[in-house]
């Protein structure tokens, strides 16, 4: 009998949260992306308007193209790539959003693997 009454309460308390959704704030601007390769940490600026983003990683500036499928998702395609792996498109997918960052994830159209990641919006 405990079990029955606890499940409706459960479902409640997981119905109320609602995860923030405000991709609109993050379609333009500049970002800084921090992250962990073999216990280095990098770090990623770039500075995307509505149709391109312009990434620089360790002094190395690439561009992409930029195609919104709807306010939280886009399709980014690297507009020089210098290899058959960059060539590929990547989905980028924001899944919630606080105050100045989001997170995301992402990964090469039509493969399973995705990455995840959380992005700092710097400035407008």
């Amino acid at each position: 009998m405990k079990k029955i009454l606890l499940l409706p309460l459960l479902l409640s308390i997981v119905s109320c949260y609602n995860v923030e959704h405000n991709c609109k704030d993050f379609k333009t601007g500049k970002f800084k992306f921090e992250y962990e390769v073999d216990g280095v940490k990098k770090t990623t600026l770039f500075e995307r308007n509505d149709s391109i983003e312009i990434e620089n990683f360790e002094g190395k500036i690439d561009t992409a193209s930029i195609r919104w499928i709807s306010d939280c998702e886009y399709i980014l395609r690297k507009l020089n790539p210098k290899n058959m792996a960059e060539e590929k498109a990547i989905d980028m997918k924001i899944l919630s959003t606080s105050g100045n960052t989001y997170t995301f994830e992402f990964g090469i159209v039509g493969t399973a693997q995705k990455q995840k990641g959380t992005v700092t919006k710097l400035e407008d």
